[in-house]
Order: C-alpha cells, then sequence, then structure tokens
C-alpha cells in the first residue's frame, strides 16, 4: 500500500525503519503460514460480502461460500485424521480469523457451523457421535445451529429452562421448552439453513436434575420442514451481520434417543443411572462450558484483525489526503496535523498488542486442546485469558473502527469504503460468546481467588501484607512518592519522561494498579465471608465495578507484556526500536486513560502525570513516518481492503488537481486572488 512519500521520511534520513515483513511475519504469528493460506483464499471475490445487498440473497451467499470453503479444505483442520482433519487446533482458528476481511458475515457463519456445532460434537461427544456425525458436520452435509442462549437467559447458561427428561420405558430423552422465555434465541443457522442442533438442557433422570448437558436434536427435514414438535421464528433484520440467519428455537416434547447425549462429561445408563467423571455438579459444568472456549478466543482474533484493516484503510488515506492551504505552501496531508496523529497512532499501537497478545493465547489454546499441555490448571488458565482479552479487543474494536470512519470524513461514510459497515459487523462480538462485563467478572473472581491463595494458612504472611498495604497507603496517598518525583525531576518535564516513564516503569504503573485494586476489593469483600448469603450477596454486588475494573487493568497488563515479549523476537535493531516507540505509546495511553487513578492514589506526581501527554504526543510524532509502514506491515492485499480511498485513487485525485493547478500557474491565466483590504 506504501505509494505515497511523506515530507518526514525525506527529511529524516538517519531515522530508523521497520523491516516491514519482519514485522508481518511477527504480527501473522506461530500460524503465519495457515493466516496466508486463507488471505490467498479470499483473494476470491465470490467470498466477498456485497455492500447493500438485501437479506435474502446475503445469506444464500454466505451459506454457498461455507461450501466453498469444503472445497477449498478449509474447514477439517481441528478435526482429528482419522475425519480428515489435520489435528491442527491452532491454525485452525487462525485460518477462519482471516475470513473477517472478506465478510464478518462468513467468518461467524463459519463459526458457527464448525466452530460450535461441529465443536461441540468433537469436544462433548464420544467416537460413536465422531463416527456418525462429525465428517457431515464439517462437509455441510449436516448444517447445524448451537442452542445454548435462551431468550431468558443469555450469558447465565446454568438458569436455563429447556429440559431433557429421560424416558427409560423407551430408552429416549424427551427435549422441552416448557415456556416461552426458555426458547433457544439468537441461534445461527437456526432461521433457515440447519438440519440439527447442539441443544443445551437440564438433564433429568430419576427425578433428579443433573445439570446442563447437550444433546444433538434433529430439527429440519432435508426440504427444510421443522420436525414434529420443533417450531422457530427468523430474528430478522440485526444491527450487522445479516448474512448470518438468526433465529429462535423451541421443543415440544420432542424425542431422541438416549445415545444423541453427547456423554464425554456426563452420561445416562439405559435403566436411568447417571454417571460422570466429574464428580462435581459446577466442576463438570464448567469443564464442558470451557471446551468450547474456542469461541471466545476467535472473537478476540478476528476483532483484532478486523480494528488492522480499519487502521489500514484511515491510515492510508491520512497518509494521501491533504485538506487546508497553508499560506500558499500548499494543502497539508491528513496525517501531518497533530490532532490527526493523536486520534489515529495510539490505535494503531492497540492494535499491535492485540495481535501479540492473542497470538500467546492461541498457543495456550492449542496447547490444551490438541492435547499437548491439557491439564486442569492449564484449562483454567485459557479460560481466563480468553475471558480477559476477548472484551478488551471487541470492545476496542468498535472505538478503532469508529474513529477510522470520523478519520475519513464523509468518505469513511460511504458504504464501498467498508468501515460503516464492519462497525456494524463488529458491534455484536462484544456480547456474544459471553457479555464482556460478565466475562471480566469471571476474571476478577480468578484475581482474588489467587489472591486469596496466596496467603491461605499462613497467618503471619496476611499480617505482613496488611502491615505493607497500610505502608503503602501512607507512602503514597500522603504525597511521599509525588515529592520524590518532583525532586527527581528537577521541574523539567523532559528529565521526568526520561526518568519516569521507560519501560520499567511504564510496567510498575500498570503491574501496581491491578495489585492495589485487587488488594482494595479484597479488602472490601473479607467481611462477607461471616455475613449470610443474602447480606455477603449485597457486598458483592456494592464492589461489582471495582472487580470488573481490576480485570480490566489485568488484561490492559497482559497486552503490554505479549507486546514486551514480541520486541526481545524480533531480531532486526532498527524494527525493535520503532516498535519499541509503538509498545511505549500503548502502554503510556494506558497509563493516560488512567491518570485520575495514579493521581489519587499518589503514584505519580502531577508533573509527571503532565508528561504522560506530552510525550504521547512526542511519541505520536516521531511514529508519524513510520505510519505507512506499520499498517503495510497487516499484510492486507487490494483485494482484501477493497476500499476505494484507500486503493491510491484519492492520491491520484491529489496529482492531478496539483497538477491542474501548477498548470494554470504556467500558463498565466490563473485569476489572481482578490486583494486583502487595506487597513486603516
Amino acid at each position: 500500500m506504501t505509494d505515497i512519500a511523506t515530507k518526514h521520511a525525506e527529511t529524516d534520513e538517519l531515522e530508523a525503519r521497520i523491516d516491514i515483513p519482519v514485522v508481518t511475519e511477527a504480527l501473522l504469528g506461530t500460524w503465519a503460514d495457515i493466516r496466508r493460506e486463507a488471505r490467498e483464499m479470499i483473494k476470491d471475490s465470490a467470498f466477498w460480502r456485497i455492500e447493500g445487498q438485501a437479506i435474502p440473497e446475503h445469506r444464500e451467499r454466505t451459506l454457498s461460500q461455507l461450501h466453498l470453503l469444503v472445497k477449498a479444505g478449509a474447514n477439517s483442520r481441528a478435526n482429528p485424521k482419522e475425519y480428515g482433519g489435520q489435528e491442527n487446533q491452532g491454525g485452525n482458528l487462525a485460518g477462519f480469523e482471516e475470513l473477517v476481511a472478506a465478510d464478518p458475515s462468513l467468518q461467524i457463519k463459519s463459526g458457527v457451523q464448525w466452530g460450535l456445532f461441529g465443536s461441540a460434537i468433537l469436544q462433548l461427544g464420544t467416537k460413536p457421535h465422531h463416527d456418525k456425525w462429525l465428517r457431515d458436520a464439517s462437509d455441510m452435509v449436516l448444517p447445524g445451529a448451537f442452542a445454548m442462549t435462551e431468550t431468558g437467559h443469555g450469558s447465565d447458561v446454568q438458569a436455563i429452562g429447556t429440559t431433557a427428561t429421560y424416558d427409560a420405558e423407551t430408552g429416549e430423552f424427551v427435549v422441552n421448552t416448557p415456556f416461552r422465555g426458555a426458547w433457544k434465541d439468537y441461534l445461527g443457522n437456526a432461521a433457515q439453513h440447519a438440519k440439527a442442533a447442539t441443544v443445551f438442557a437440564q438433564l433429568v433422570t430419576g427425578g433428579v436434575n443433573y445439570g446442563v448437558h447437550c444433546f444433538l436434536v434433529p430439527i429440519r427435514d432435508d426440504d427444510g420442514a421443522f420436525l414434529p414438535g420443533v417450531g422457530g421464528e427468523d430474528d430478522g433484520p440485526k444491527g450487522g451481520l445479516n448474512g448470518v440467519d438468526n433465529g429462535r428455537l423451541h421443543f415440544d416434547h420432542v424425542r431422541v434417543p438416549r445415545e444423541n447425549l453427547l456423554n464425554r462429561y456426563g452420561d445416562v445408563a439405559e435403566d436411568g443411572a447417571y454417571s460422570s467423571p466429574i464428580a462435581s455438579p459446577g466442576r463438570r459444568f464448567f469443564t464442558m462450558l470451557g471446551a468450547l472456549v474456542q469461541g471466545r478466543v476467535s472473537l478476540d482474533g478476528a476483532a483484532t484483525w478486523g480494528s488492522a484493516l480499519a487502521m489500514t484503510i484511515a491510515v492510508t488515506y491520512g497518509n494521501q489526503r491533504r485538506q487546508f492551504d497553508n499560506d500558499g505552501a500548499g494543502e497539508t496531508v491528513l496525517l501531518d496535523y497533530g490532532r490527526h496523529q493523536r486520534r489515529l497512532m495510539p490505535r494503531l499501537a492497540t492494535v499491535y498488542a492485540q495481535a501479540f497478545a492473542h497470538d500467546e493465547l492461541l498457543q495456550k489454546f492449542d496447547a490444551v486442546f490438541s492435547g499437548a499441555a491439557d491439564t486442569d490448571d492449564n484449562r483454567q488458565d485459557l479460560e481466563t485469558l480468553a475471558a480477559a482479552l476477548k472484551p478488551l479487543s471487541t470492545w476496542n474494536a468498535l472505538d478503532i473502527v469508529q474513529e477510522a470512519r470520523e478519520a475519513c470524513g464523509g468518505a469513511g461514510f460511504l458504504a464501498e469504503n467498508r468501515l460503516t459497515g464492519l462497525r456494524s459487523d463488529l458491534d455484536v462480538y462484544v456480547t456474544f460468546e459471553g457479555d464482556n462485563n460478565v466475562l471480566l467478572q469471571l476474571v476478577g473472581k480468578r484475581l482474588l481467588g489467587d489472591y486469596a491463595k496466596q496467603f491461605a494458612g499462613k497467618p503471619a504472611d496476611v499480617a505482613r501484607l496488611v502491615a505493607g498495604q497500610t505502608a503503602g497507603r501512607i507512602y503514597n496517598g500522603a504525597g511521599l512518592r509525588r515529592l520524590g518525583q518532583a525532586v527527581t525531576d528537577f521541574g523539567s518535564t523532559a528529565r521526568s519522561v526520561e526518568l519516569g516513564l521507560r519501560a520499567d516503569h511504564q510496567h510498575e504503573l500498570l503491574a501496581a494498579r491491578v495489585e492495589q485494586m485487587v488488594a482494595d476489593v479484597a479488602a472490601k469483600l473479607r467481611p462477607a465471608a461471616k455475613m449470610s448469603p443474602a447480606e455477603s450477596a449485597a457486598v458483592f454486588n456494592e464492589n461489582q465495578n471495582d472487580l470488573i475494573a481490576a480485570a480490566r487493568a489485568h488484561a490492559e497488563l497482559l497486552q503490554w507484556e505479549a507486546f514486551t515479549d514480541a520486541l526481545d523476537r524480533i531480531d532486526d535493531e532498527d524494527s525493535r526500536m520503532v516498535l519499541t516507540w509503538v509498545r511505549d505509546l500503548f502502554g503510556l495511553q494506558l497509563i493516560e486513560t488512567h491518570l485520575a487513578w495514579y493521581l489519587i492514589t499518589g503514584r505519580l506526581s502531577a508533573q509527571r502525570a503532565a508528561a504522560v501527554s506530552s510525550y504521547i504526543d512526542r511519541l505520536c510524532s516521531r511514529l508519524r513516518p513510520h505510519a505507512q509502514d506499520l499498517v503495510d506491515a497487516f499484510a492486507y492485499e487490494p483485494e482484501h481492503v477493497r476500499a476505494p480511498i484507500a486503493s491510491g485513487a484519492e492520491r491520484d485525485r491529489q496529482e492531478e488537481a496539483a497538477q491542474y493547478y501548477a498548470d494554470l500557474a504556467a500558463s498565466g491565466s490563473a485569476p489572481q486572488k482578490e486583494p486583502k483590504p487595506k487597513k486603516r
């Protein structure tokens, strides 16, 4: 995409430059080869979203694209080899994430078919289920829906109302939605295309409810008609992703064979006796849900690469579009304006941080699901990491795409330039596969649990901890830390930057915030252990916002650390130098966002806090000559971008206009400017 030479690049020959292929390799990560393979495949226009296409046609186009994925062999990377797969768990998700550049509806519909429906069969079923359904699900012979969410219970899966009651006389489960709120809702493929569904229901046998389990339930015949006892509705037009046929399903005492229970974690014998390899109902439930964590993992990646696409469009346009003549010196390139840099460069840094953090998440996912490191602890770590990163990347995606749209002015609002459609499609990512606030609450609870474990059975340590916290509050809250900073800075903002905002200080500030926030919440919740359940719940509710804020701070720290780890793997010195500036920009914008906290807690002096914003401005200016290189390193080609304003057309218009005025001036026929009025 690099076609324009900025004045900065021309006048600063000694400036380090990134080696674009080296940085691309780092960004594409562990499964770079599969990402490239997927990108090469979606150069075919048959995979592209048609802007403004009517919903019925969009749905059928997306369905046809899934069949194209089957023909290309992109459908079964995760499956065991005996079922035509490659047993490549991380590569499978990496490949599907890349589909967001073709059409987010395609990425999500393929995720429903293979990442949810097919994965439920693979991860929750056993060999008889794999033999019976896995190949058909992979090859689109058996299109399916993933029927977990209910109208009345979204993220609260444990409380779903659908039941599957075992009838020992017939050897069948009776699947029933006893009230309207128990209807399965928002299900991809459910409105039209699915022939079967993996239905989550309360398993009841012998009069005992053994909690949520998963059943494969046929829902339509080959002609597309609902089977007896099955009904449903179309969810209709949505705010985005209208190539996916979301719908509702309900069941009126639908009977399925006992063998349709996906029984890896719980089984029912012919006589109705229940058995499970996991005795604890709670642990069993979370183990089953954890087996499907890949949905959250893939959303983190897709949101990140969708954001990278938006940044590519906005930065390329900003590097070519000129606006406002500066005293006859000619119109200025948008990205030369300080405000434009401030809008785009920190968000570009965020995309980089997310890309590096996501690759670490993919590695952990692959290690667990390949069996290479499948332990309970590793599964819990994976679930916590996915629950931490997915909220940040999906929230950030909406902010990044919206700012990119605004930075492109009216051109960004045209559907042909993709930003409005991308913003609409990514909107729902923040609430499906787990509402972001609920996910961060899970992370917060894990942080509290780990915090408590440090002092379990160690009263002396607890006493020392309390004393340490008190000392910390005196040191920070009384301003002693701030005073020390002010003395060190000698009244020099530049010196405070050099002394107090380097990498180790960034890490100290980010980590200290997490530690203090978790400790504060733990202290507030400690009395709840001796209260009644109702009183305890009330105390937790009072501190819920603080807990979620601590979890978010933890996730931000993880992204910063992932970025820093990635720097250590880059051998090219110039590339590492520039990316270090990008990492610093990411870290300092996080600190700037929470400056009030750092000032209130005494961790930054007012002078050094002011230096944070000043240094961000300096970094934006320093990185401006590298902006195009940094987005070019995402390695999107014209077939992936498909936005006219990022195609070079704007550069051509600017050059045509400049040539016109130059020729006009040379001809001597240019009209003279209106003279300025004389001063009296």
